[in-house]
């Protein structure tokens, strides 16, 4: 079934705003970064940290996602990471980590198979022991 024809009105065309076309994704500094959480942490009153944010017109999830990333590796952790997919690995790259993972794979194998080793070689010294203190009675 066709569509109805729509008649718009005149002047009613979508024009590109201006402002919009420039958008970029804020960046922070790891200076900024370090300032705002240690502000955040000298926050003692309920309702600081809300002050803070909109002060500095950030989200909570800024300061959150900042305060694990700082836990997990410092200021070294604060700094931007580059935009965009991780570089392909080539065929050496990618040899090399399928190689450990075979190497981790077989090492951990072979650390069950010497301690099933000593596990027998234990339960066979108690056997004999038990067997030699019966000869004995």
């Amino acid at each position: 079934m066709p569509k109805p024809s729509v008649v718009k009105p005149e002047g009613s065309e979508v024009i590109a705003d201006e402002v919009l076309d420039g958008r970029r994704r804020r960046t922070f500094s790891v200076q900024f970064k370090r300032r705002i959480l240690e502000q955040a942490t000298a926050c003692e009153n309920h309702g600081e940290i809300a002050v803070l944010l909109r002060k500095h017109g950030l989200y909570s999830s800024h300061l959150a996602q900042w305060r694990a990333q700082f836990s997990e590796g410092g200021n070294a952790a604060l700094a931007a990471k580059p935009a965009g997919r991780k570089p392909r690995q080539d065929i050496k790259d990618r040899r090399i980590a399928e190689l450990e993972r075979q190497l981790a794979k077989l090492t951990s194998r072979l650390d069950l198979s010497e301690k099933l080793v000593a596990l027998q070689k234990k339960a066979q010294e108690l056997f004999a022991a038990l067997a030699s203190a019966e000869t004995t009675r």
